[in-house]
C-alpha cells in the first residue's frame, strides 16, 4: 500500500533556534568538508512505492551515497521522527562524524523504525551547530519524504544559516514527495547553493544519492570570503499582486504580479499581520508573470506577499481570506471485512487530498487503505475495508495538515465463507476443492498443517470470481487444513480438515542393463503427471536423479543408463518435493565392444574401421592422439546399427588411437592403435611462366581427390587463397599463371587441415617477357646458406662486360649482392649468402643493360 503524504505546515514567524548540545567536530586532518547525514525517520517512511516502503527503498540505495569519498571525510549521522510519535523534539545524532564511518552510517540506517513527526527544520539546525558552521566550512545532506510538520519554517532557517555561516551547503533529496511539497524543500539547497533533487522510484533514489555522492566527493575547503564593504540599498519599487479574495483551505490558487526585480524572488502566503520576515508556502517568480501557490489549512484572513530574494523585503502585498470547505461523503453504512466498497465524495479541494478507512476515534491523520481524489471535486472510487470486524470511520483527508474535512461511519461485519475438499488425499496429488463466499478476488485457498499459525499458507490458488479449483497436496503425510485465506490481513475465514495419505506405488527394470544403454521400465499407481522415474547411485541423498522420464499417464518407459558401472536405484520420485515413492536395485554392467582398423594409414586419407558390441545407435568411434584426455574427439562415424565406416585420418603424422566412445558420459570402451605416417607427394610444373599463360602441372601420390593444388604468392601463409582445382582421381591438369609477376609457389594441399604436402617454385614473368633471350645458367635449386656452388652457362651474344649476378628475388634487375664476370668461365665459383631465403641468379648483359637469363635458388 503506497502511503499518502501527510505533511503539517502552520504559519508562524521564524522561531528562534532551539537550545542544543552541538557536537563538536574536529576535522582538522580531514580533506574537504565535515558532512552530517540527516535522515527522515518519520512514520511517512513506511508510505509504499512499487509495493515497496521507502524506507526499504532508502536502505537498500544508501550505499550509493557513503562512496569512497567517506574514508577520509569527516561523516556523521543524524535522524528524525524514530523514537517516539508526536514528538517534535525526537531529533538525535546516532553517529559523531568521523571518517571511515560508512558501514556503521548503513547499520544505523538498517536499524531506523519510522515512528513519528518530521522536525526537519530543527534537525537541519542541529546537524549544522553539530558541525561548527560558524567557524569552519560544512555539509548537511538531507534525506526527507515530506513537509515539515513541527512548525517551523525550513528557508528562513535555510536563509540564516547561509548568511551566518562559513561555505555552509545543504543537499536535499526529496523522495517520493506530494505534487506541491517540493518547493518547500528546495528552497533549502536553494538558499545554501547545494543541490535539490527529487526522486519517484526507487532507481531515481539511487541515482540522486550517486549524484550526490560525487558533489559531496568532489567538494573542496572554500576560502574564507571577506565580508562585503556596505553599500546604500536603492529603494525597492513596489510589486503589484493579483490574487482571489477568497480561497479553500489546502486548496490551489492563481497569482499574478506586475513586474519582475530577480528571477529568485519569490511570492508566499502568511497571517494577516504577520512580521515580513515571515513566509510559509512559496514559490519562485522566475521569468513568469503568475504562478500558482496552495493555500494553507486553517480559516482565516491572510495576505500575499512577493519578497525580494537578497533584502528579504516585502515589495508587494494582496489580502485573501480563506475559507472552510464543504466536503461530503457517501459510502455504505456497513461491509464485509476485506471486501472493497464504493465511496463517493463532493467539494474536493486539492488532487492529493484523499479518502480512507480508519476505525472510530482514530487519531487525526491516522489512515489505512485509501484512495486519491486526483482533483475531482465530486467523485468516486472503491476503498478496502479492513480485516477485523467492528466499528470504522470513512474519512475525506485535506493533504494539507493533514485534516479531516468530512467522516461518515461504517460497520465491518464478518463474511458468511465456506470451504470444501475431500477428507482424504494421497501426497503429492492434486484434488478439486470448492468454495463460497467470495469477498475480493485476491483472497486464496491453501493447505496447511493442522493448527499452523494464522497467515501461513504452502500451495494456494486465488478465488477470483470462481467457486471451484485444482490444489496441489504436499508430499509428506499427516493431517492438514484446508483454508479460505482474506487477501486483507491473511485471515482466515474458513477451513476444513483433510488427511494426506501415502501413495502406493512400484517402480520395476531389468535387475541388469549395460552402461549407456537404454532399459525399458514400468510403474503402478502414478499420482500426479509431472511425477518421474530416475536412475541413480544406490543409496544416493533423497531428491537426487540423472537421467528420468515424466510418467504422464503412462505405464512405461525407455530410460537412459549411466556410463559407470556399479549398483544403482530405479526410483519413482514424487514431484511435488521430490519425495521416492517406490525403488529397484540394478546393477549396470560394462559392454564387452572393440574397435578395429588398419596400423598405419597415410595423414588425410580415409581409411575403413569397424566395431562389434555396440551398445546405443548414438555411440561413436572417433580418431585422436595417443594419450588424449577422455572424452576428446576429432572426426567421428555414429555406430548406429552398423558395424564398420570409414573414417578421416588427420593431417598431422603421429601415432593416434582408434575409440570407440559411449555416447553417454563420452567414456571409451575400446582402443585401437594407429600411427598416420606422411604421404610422399610431388607436384611439377615450370620454373618460369608469362602472366596469363596456362601451366601445365603435375603430381604424384595423391591421397584423397578433394586434395586440390592451387598457385599462392611465394612466402604467403598455406592457408593463402589462389586459383585451384580438385586432384580428383587425375595425375594433371592446369591453372592460369596470375596476371602479377613475381615469384609464386605451385602447392599440393591436403583437403583434410589443408595442410601443403609438396611445393614448386614458378616465376611468372611479365606477359611481353623473354625467359630466355640468349642465354641459359645452370646451377642447384637449392644449396646451404654461405657456401660455395658452381654456376654454369650458355650464351649465344657476346659483348665488353657481361656478368653472373645473385640477388635477392624481388631485387632491382641491375642490383645485386655478388656478381662475377663472365670472362672467368664458365663455370664460376660463386659464394651464396649467409641469410637463408629465396634469391636469383641473373645472367646480365651490362654493356646492353639486357638480362640474358634468370634462375631461381632457394639459401637454406
Amino acid at each position: 500500500m503506497t502511503r499518502p503524504h501527510i505533511a503539517t505546515l502552520i504559519p508562524a514567524a521564524v522561531a528562534a533556534l532551539i537550545a542544543t548540545t552541538p557536537v563538536s567536530v574536529q576535522a582538522q586532518d580531514a580533506p574537504g568538508e565535515d558532512v552530517m547525514i540527516v535522515f527522515d525517520g518519520s512514520n511517512s517512511m513506511w508510505g509504499q512505492i512499487d509495493g515497496v516502503a521507502k524506507i526499504e527503498i532508502a536502505r537498500d540505495v544508501m550505499k550509493n551515497l557513503l562512496g569512497e569519498w567517506t574514508a577520509e571525510r569527516h561523516v556523521g549521522l543524524m535522524a528524525y521522527g524514530h523514537r517516539r510519535r508526536g514528538d517534535c523534539t525526537d531529533i538525535e545524532t546516532l553517529i559523531t562524524p568521523a571518517p571511515g564511518m560508512a558501514a556503521e552510517i548503513q547499520a544505523r540506517i538498517n536499524a531506523i523504525t519510522p515512528t513519528g513527526k518530521t522536525p526537519l527544520t530543527d534537525a537541519v539546525e542541529q546537524a549544522a551547530q553539530a558541525l561548527s558552521y560558524t567557524d569552519r566550512p560544512a555539509t548537511v545532506v538531507l534525506i526527507s519524504d515530506g513537509l515539515e510538520s513541527c512548525d517551523r519554517d525550513p528557508c528562513a532557517l535555510a536563509k540564516a544559516l547561509e548568511k551566518g555561516g562559513v561555505g555552509f551547503t545543504a543537499h536535499v533529496v526529496g523522495f517520493g514527495l506530494g505534487t506541491d511539497d517540493a518547493a518547500s524543500l528546495a528552497c533549502i539547497a536553494n538558499e545554501t547553493g547545494g543541490q535539490f533533487i527529487e526522486a519517484e522510484n526507487a532507481g531515481e533514489l539511487a541515482t540522486a544519492l550517486s549524484t550526490l555522492s560525487t558533489a559531496v566527493a568532489a567538494a573542496p575547503v572554500p576560502a574564507p570570503t571577506p565580508a562585503p564593504e556596505p553599500t546604500p540599498e536603492p529603494e525597492a519599487p513596489q510589486i503589484t499582486l493579483t490574487a482571489p479574495a477568497t480561497a479553500l483551505t489546502g486548496a490551489n490558487f492563481d497569482v499574478a504580479w506586475d513586474r519582475i526585480i530577480e528571477p529568485r524572488d519569490s511570492i508566499t502566503i502568511v497571517p494577516m499581520g504577520a512580521k515580513d520576515d515571515v513566509y510559509t508556502h512559496t514559490m519562485r517568480v522566475r521569468d513568469d508573470m503568475s504562478g500558482t501557490l496552495r493555500a494553507l489549512s486553517t480559516a482565516g484572513l491572510y495576505e500575499i506577499r512577493y519578497r525580494h530574494y537578497d533584502t528579504g523585503a516585502v515589495l508587494g502585498r494582496a489580502p485573501i481570506e480563506l475559507l472552510e470547505p464543504e466536503v461530503t461523503i457517501t459510502a455504505p453504512t456497513t461491509t464485509l471485512t476485506g471486501a472493497n466498497f464504493d465511496v463517493s465524495w463532493t467539494g474536493g479541494v486539492h488532487p492529493q487530498d484523499y479518502v480512507t478507512i480508519v476505525a472510530m476515534g482514530a487519531d487525526e491523520g491516522a489512515y489505512t487503505n485509501y484512495v486519491r481524489i486526483h482533483g475531482n471535486t465530486a467523485g468516486e472510487g472503491t476503498l478496502r475495508a479492513p480485516a477485523e470486524t467492528g466499528l470504522y470511520e470513512i474519512r475525506y483527508m485535506l493533504d494539507m495538515g493533514p485534516r479531516t474535512l468530512a467522516r461518515q461511519s461504517i460497520e465491518v461485519t464478518l463474511p458468511e465463507v465456506t470451504v470444501s475438499g475431500p477428507t482424504t488425499a494421497l501426497a503429492g496429488s492434486q484434488i478439486e476443492v470448492s468454495w463460497t463466499g467470495n469477498v475480493a478476488s485476491q483472497d486464496f485457498v491453501t493447505i496447511v498443517p493442522m493448527g499452523a499459525d494464522e497467515g501461513k499458507y504452502t500451495h494456494y490458488i486465488r478465488v477470483h470470481d470462481k467457486s471451484e479449483g485444482n490444489l496441489q497436496v504436499p508430499s509428506e503425510t499427516g493431517m492438514y487444513e484446508l483454508r479460505y485465506v482474506l487477501s486483507e490481513g491473511g485471515k482466515t475465514l474458513a477451513s476444513q480438515p483433510l488427511e494426506v495419505t501415502a501413495p502406493e506405488v512400484t517402480v520395476s527394470g531389468p535387475a541388469t542393463a549395460l552402461a549407456g544403454s537404454q532399459v525399458e521400465v514400468s510403474w503402478t499407481g502414478n499420482v500426479a503427471s509431472q511425477d518421474f522415474v530416475t536412475i541413480v547411485p544406490m543409496g544416493a541423498d533423497e531428491g537426487k536423479y540423472t537421467h528420468y522420464i515424466r510418467v504422464h499417464e503412462k505405464s512405461e518407459g525407455d530410460l537412459q543408463m549411466p556410463s559407470e558401472t556399479g549398483m544403482y536405484e530405479l526410483r519413482y520420485v514424487l514431484s511435488e518435493g521430490a519425495r521416492t515413492l517406490a525403488s529397484q536395485p540394478l546393477e549396470v554392467t560394462a559392454p564387452e565392444v572393440t574397435v578395429s582398423g588398419p596400423a598405419t594409414a597415410l595423414a588425410g586419407s580415409q581409411v575403413e574401421v569397424s566395431w562389434t558390441g555396440n551398445v546405443a545407435p548414438q555411440d561413436f568411434v572417433t580418431i585422436v592422439p595417443m594419450g588424449a584426455d577422455e572424452g576428446k574427439y576429432t572426426h567421428y562415424i555414429r555406430v548406429h546399427e552398423k558395424s564398420e565406416g570409414d573414417l578421416q585420418m588427420p593431417s598431422e603424422t603421429g601415432l593416434y588411437e582408434l575409440r570407440y566412445v559411449l555416447s553417454e558420459g563420452a567414456r571409451t570402451l575400446a582402443r585401437h592403435t594407429l600411427e598416420v605416417t606422411a604421404p610422399e607427394v610431388t607436384v611439377s610444373g615450370p620454373d618460369q611462366i608469362r602472366a596469363g599463360d596456362k601451366i601445365n602441372i603435375t603430381w604424384t601420390g595423391a591421397v584423397t581427390g578433394q586434395d586440390y593444388i592451387r598457385i599462392a604468392p611465394m612466402g604467403s601463409a598455406d592457408d593463402t587463397n589462389g586459383d585451384n582445382f580438385r586432384v580428383h582421381d587425375k595425375t594433371e591438369g592446369t591453372l592460369s599463371a596470375p596476371d602479377q609477376p613475381g615469384l609464386y609457389e605451385l602447392r599440393y594441399t591436403l583437403n583434410e587441415g589443408a595442410k601443403v604436402l609438396a611445393r614448386h617454385t614458378i616465376e611468372v614473368l611479365a606477359a611481353d617477357a623473354a625467359l630466355n633471350s640468349g642465354a641459359a645458367l645452370d646451377a642447384p635449386d637449392r644449396a646451404a646458406a654461405g657456401s660455395t656452388i658452381a654456376v654454369s652457362w650458355s650464351v649465344d651474344a657476346t659483348s665488353a662486360d657481361q656478368r653472373i649476378t645473385i640477388a635477392l628475388a624481388d631485387q632491382a634487375i641491375f642490383t645485386w649482392i655478388t656478381a662475377l664476370p663472365a670472362a672467368d668461365g664458365p663455370p664460376v665459383q660463386m659464394t651464396l649468402p649467409d641469410a637463408p631465403g629465396v634469391y636469383e641468379l641473373r645472367f646480365l648483359d651490362v654493356s646492353n643493360q639486357a638480362v640474358l637469363a634468370r634462375k631461381v635458388i632457394t639459401v637454406e
